[in-house]
């Protein structure tokens, strides 16, 4: 089976796509879409959404992940990161793909083992876990590539769709 791992945001949109097979994960391929500070925000948005389907096109991932936001201060960024992660999500529901959530300390402790692990052994973990020969960079490729590990290692036969609502 092949995830795509979405870190939400809207400067940039980290991504991480994995294959399973049996027990097995491997990486395919992970980075980020970064949008420009300079552009205005509906067109930061088109080219999220745009980045999302292009990657579903050329990946053809068959589960779409993506990490709650959590946030405990910054509403006005809270607000722009949702709207980011809500047009990764339209690209992935237009194209039919099921849809999974979970939040960070579940992807955590997934990846790691510690539901407040922090982001260095996240991605030493993600490394080891996914065989890379090195940490995965930037940041919210390394997340996205863990929110994919969480699904690939949490998933079963028998696992029922979470609809994301």
């Amino acid at each position: 089976m092949r995830i795509l791992g979405v870190d939400p945001g809207y400067a940039i949109l980290g991504y991480g796509i994995i294959e399973r097979v049996g027990t097995k994960l491997s990486a395919v391929d992970y980075g980020i879409i970064e949008t420009a500070k300079d552009q205005p925000f509906p067109l930061r948005l088109e080219r999220l959404y745009d980045g999302v389907c292009s990657l579903i096109e050329t990946f053809s991932p068959e589960a779409a992940v993506f990490e709650e936001l959590f946030f405990y201060r910054n509403t006005t960024t809270a607000l722009s990161v949702g709207a980011g992660r809500g047009v990764a999500i339209l690209a992935a529901q237009k194209a039919r793909l099921p849809l999974y959530e979970y939040t960070p300390m579940q992807i955590k402790m997934a990846v790691t083992g510690n539901g407040h692990a922090d982001k260095k052994q996240v991605q030493q973990m993600v490394r080891l876990l996914l065989n890379l020969h090195e940490n995965p960079r930037p940041d919210d490729a390394a997340d996205a590539l863990a929110a994919a590990i969480c699904h690939g290692c949490t998933m079963g036969p028998a696992t029922e769709e979470y609809r994301i609502h």
